[in-house]
């Protein structure tokens, strides 16, 4: 491999007008289809192979038009103090807002809260059903504004009045500003890694180039393959951070290769083919991480992982070939590793680098280092242990938006459960007495804990199905509610031995539910076969058994002590007003799945691109010791710079409105500084200095099975240096010179 990457880079710098010229052609065109691409419009939620899921395909079969993805607006109205809704000059107003509602273009109905019984007991709290034709992302924006408008003109009238369900649902906004400052800080740490803003700039450009290629053809693959907004925000997030340190490794090993004096095109030979196979791996376990989530089977989640994969192989591909036709174009503005120091102390010894003092110092005091690195994180996890799962609704929301007052308008007006309702779906189509089955359900609901409600059973026109909303007492988040769900799911059982009829719980709840235990029940499968796989791919890296499974163990350790600090901040509220965080409450239950996904696959890249250099000094002779001080000497600075790249793009993320993508940037910012700063910074090379030779102990008959990839790029040596000239100029005008 590190042969033909060889060749491949030295092609891409003589040949770098076509290949720019492919990339930027490719970036356009994506672009181009992009700004022309129709409008994605809302994506759908499904959870095979749930109850939830059957009992919601099942109303769609035989209550045609009922489970419409139109959306819905609830208008929350509360009297003003001393007064009630069903006053006379309350009641007008609501019943004018209602009018108003019903004028609109895309809405199908609104419910009167007067005759769809839709007020509180106490008659302080009212509220109006507004359905519409579209999805709530598809809605136009007049119908947003009129809604609004209502609303407003019945705050003028003395009302307090609030607007949820999801008619005013828009797209995810990343947080554009927290965007920009972690580019910001990507920028400064890149000019003080290389030392040079021209060197800075082409990790930049190339990775900006990549993000755009992936996310423009997600927007143009968005209608057909149902993609959603977040998908978009993966993608984004996870193509800046490893575009530019796939690029930084390569641009880095091309400067540390010109410092041994090889002319320009050798040098970005000989970094394309070690630094190059070196992102080739690391990019492997990343997609591996990010397409095995497809093994979960929540369609959503398989198309989020497949398309940010999509976007890794992109940065790949990129920093393989446009960076080596970059560094052509740049020539001597790039300039070798510590050439100004060099010239500064001409003479004098070469002092060691502040990777290399720490290294000797690890590897003076292995047990110790290690002791501090595995209690430190094992203390940060201790709070995973206390993970509650969920997702999020309106009642997560902060406090400022309308949303969530209008939900907290409602918990008061008509119970916590009412946001949060269950339908009960009773298939009696091979019952005897339909009826007298959806009677005896209801009946035995009813009994019970926890149930505020349960309304009479709604038959549909060929008398075999029913519907039962039941009101739970306790907020849809809580246990108590999880544990409803479960009793009525156990109930089910026996009402179909006595009278034939299957009961099956849907509804919003019931699905959240269903699709955090999937989660859960999907966790071991997927992490078995990501961490086997890429235990495999690292077998023939580092040709090694243990440094593959020091790193696997290594990661567990960083992605429980990363939850753990998820689970401190969002859940417990710890530094959440530092962090923005308005509501606390359950974690969104993709989260632990999705962080050892992502954080796998990065975790990976640092030990690919950290460890592979010290496998490259043992393996030209020098002692274990040596070998791990070689390999901080030449990448820690690199690799450190990397992880504060990647912290600082995903902690833009942390600005986000979305709670969801403010939760998934700060738990990979975290994950990766704990994997980074303790995980490869101390524990490996703590570990290495404890194994010494048995590091790198591979059995005979394992070794001669597994292919040599030579991420070291010892095929290099039978490749000659180059000469002495700068392959600076390009090549048609080396050939005119010639001619001359």
């Amino acid at each position: 491999m590190a042969t033909f990457l060889y060749k491949l880079g030295r092609f891409a710098f003589r040949r770098r007008h076509f290949v720019a010229l492919f990339w930027v052609a490719l970036l356009t065109l994506a672009g181009v289809g992009a700004a022309s691409a129709p409008a994605a419009g809302s994506t759908s939620f499904s959870i095979p192979g749930t109850e939830a899921q059957k009992a919601f395909d099942l109303l769609e079969q035989r209550f045609p038009g009922m489970s419409a993805d139109g959306a819905t607006g609830r208008v929350v109205f509360k009297a003003p103090a001393g007064e009630k809704m069903t006053d006379a000059d309350n009641k007008a107003t609501v019943e004018k807002t209602v009018k108003e509602l019903a004028d609109g273009s895309e809405v199908v109905s609104v419910a009167d809260p007067y005759q769809a019984h839709a007020v509180s007991k106490n008659g302080t709290v009212a509220y109006a059903s507004v359905k519409y034709k579209v999805a709530g992302m598809e809605l136009k924006d007049a119908s947003r504004d009129a809604l609004k408008e209502a609303a407003q003109d019945a705050r003028h009238a003395g009302l307090t009045v609030e607007i949820g369900g999801d008619a005013l649902q828009a797209g995810a906004e990343p947080g554009a500003a927290g965007e920009v400052v972690g580019l910001a800080i990507a920028a400064v740490v890149l000019v003080i890694t290389l030392g040079s803003l021209v060197a800075a700039g082409l990790p930049l450009l190339t990775a900006i180039i990549g993000v755009g290629i992936g996310v423009s053809t997600i927007t143009v693959l968005a209608k057909a393959l149902d993609l959603g907004d977040t998908t978009s925000t993966l993608a984004l997030m996870i193509g800046l951070a490893v575009g530019i340190d796939y690029a930084l490794f390569i641009v880095s090993r091309y400067r540390s290769e010109l410092a041994e004096g090889r002319d320009r095109e050798e040098a970005v030979g000989r970094a394309a083919g070690t630094a190059g196979s070196a992102v080739v791996f690391a990019g492997l376990t990343v997609v591996i991480a990010l397409a095995g989530l497809s093994v979960v089977n929540v369609p959503m989640l398989t198309k989020m992982g497949l398309a940010a994969a999509g976007t890794v192989v992109v940065a790949v591909l990129i920093a393989l070939t446009m960076i080596p036709a970059l560094l052509g174009y740049a020539g001597r503005k790039v300039k070798a590793t510590g050439e100004k120091r060099r010239k500064s102390a001409a003479g004098t010894p070469e002092k060691p680098g502040l990777g290399a003092r720490w290294a000797s110092f690890v590897i003076r005091r292995p047990a110790a280092v290690l002791l501090l690195g595995v209690v430190g994180l094992g203390t940060i996890a201790v709070p995973a242990t206390q993970l509650e799962l969920g997702l999020p609704d309106d009642g997560s929301q902060p406090t400022s938006t309308t949303q969530r007052r209008a939900y907290d308008l409602l918990s008061e007006g008509f119970g916590p459960g009412f946001n949060g309702p269950l339908m009960i779906v009773v298939d009696a189509k091979d019952s005897d007495a339909p009826r007298a089955a959806a009677d005896k359900v209801t009946d035995g609901i009813k009994g019970l804990k926890d149930v505020a409600t349960v309304t009479p059973a709604v038959f549909n026109k060929a008398g075999d199905t029913a519907t039962i909303t039941v009101i739970p007492g306790s907020k849809p988040s809580s246990v108590q509610t999880e544990d409803l769900v479960h009793a009525i799911r156990d109930q089910g059982a026996g009402i179909k031995a006595d009278t034939g009829a299957k009961v099956l719980v849907t509804g919003t709840t019931a699905m959240n539910i269903d699709f955090s235990q999937k989660l859960n029940d999907a966790l071991i499968p997927y992490l078995g076969l990501v961490v086997g796989l890429a235990f495999l791919l690292l077998i023939a890296v580092f040709r090694s058994i243990l440094v593959p499974l020091k790193a696997a163990l290594g990661f567990l350790l960083s992605v429980l002590a990363a939850l753990g600090a998820v689970v401190a901040v969002f859940q417990w509220g710890w530094l959440g007003g530092l962090l923005g965080v308005e509501q606390t409450g359950p974690i969104m239950s993709m989260m632990p799945i999705f962080m050892v996904g992502v954080v796998f696959g990065l975790a990976m890249d640092y030990e690919v691109f950290l460890v592979t250099r010290m496998r490259e000094a043992y393996v030209h002779g020098e002692t274990p010791g040596q070998a791990v001080v070689t390999g901080f000497r030449y990448s820690a600075r690199v690799v450190a710079a990397a992880a504060a790249i990647m912290i600082a793009v995903f902690g833009g993320f942390i600005t986000s409105s979305e709670s969801m993508i403010k939760m998934i940037g700060f738990g990979l910012a975290i994950a990766v500084f704990f994997d980074a700063f303790v995980v490869r910074m101390a524990i490996v090379p703590a570990v290495l200095g404890l194994l010494g030779k048995k590091a790198w102990w591979l059995p005979k008959w394992l070794d001669r099975a597994v292919p040599n990839v030579d991420v070291e790029g010892e095929g290099l040596k039978t490749l000659g240096d180059g000469d002495a000239k700068d392959s600076d100029s390009d090549p048609d005008e080396e050939r005119e010179l010639v001619r001359a």
